[in-house]
């Protein structure tokens, strides 16, 4: 079970402005290089680290940018929900990398980048009835795929 997911970030501060302000994450433990903060009323947490504090603990040059090859994934209930989250990101200093939207899979979401660059996805944790464009051949394929998978349930 992963408690605890670690973000390097360069500035400290900042990070914990944009934390608390955008997830409503409150503040467990607060030391010069560390943060802790609680996520889902303590089920798990969110750790920022110092950026060169983080990389001399893992025993890694701190030097690095671009795609990470990571994202966090925070899921909710409703389109509504997506769009307030991506809105109070941007809102609390972080930027929108992909702008919400329906999905071919029949969900919603959209992503939102930290003020270090962690990406974060906003979805839908259940299917919606979304329009996709006309062109899009993708929704009927889903839509034949799940009929099939159901009729292939014992």
């Amino acid at each position: 079970m992963i408690s605890t997911i670690m973000l390097g970030v360069r500035d400290l501060a900042r990070a914990k402005t944009f934390y608390t302000a955008s997830l409503a994450t409150t503040v467990e433990k607060d030391h010069p290089n560390f943060v802790s903060l609680s996520l889902r009323g303590g089920l798990s947490s969110l750790a920022l680290y110092e950026w060169t504090a983080a990389a001399h603990d893992a025993g890694v040059s701190p030097e690095g940018s671009g795609f990470r090859g990571v994202s966090f994934h925070f899921i909710t209930d409703t389109p509504e929900t997506v769009d307030q989250i991506i809105a109070k990101a941007e809102a609390a200093g972080g930027s929108v990398v992909r702008k919400p939207q329906a999905a071919q899979w029949g969900g919603y979401f959209g992503y939102f980048a930290d003020p270090d660059g962690h990406l974060w996805k906003v979805t839908t944790s259940k299917l919606t009835h979304v329009e996709l464009p006309a062109q899009d051949t993708r929704s009927s394929w889903v839509a034949v795929r799940r009929d099939q998978h159901d009729h292939d349930r014992p």
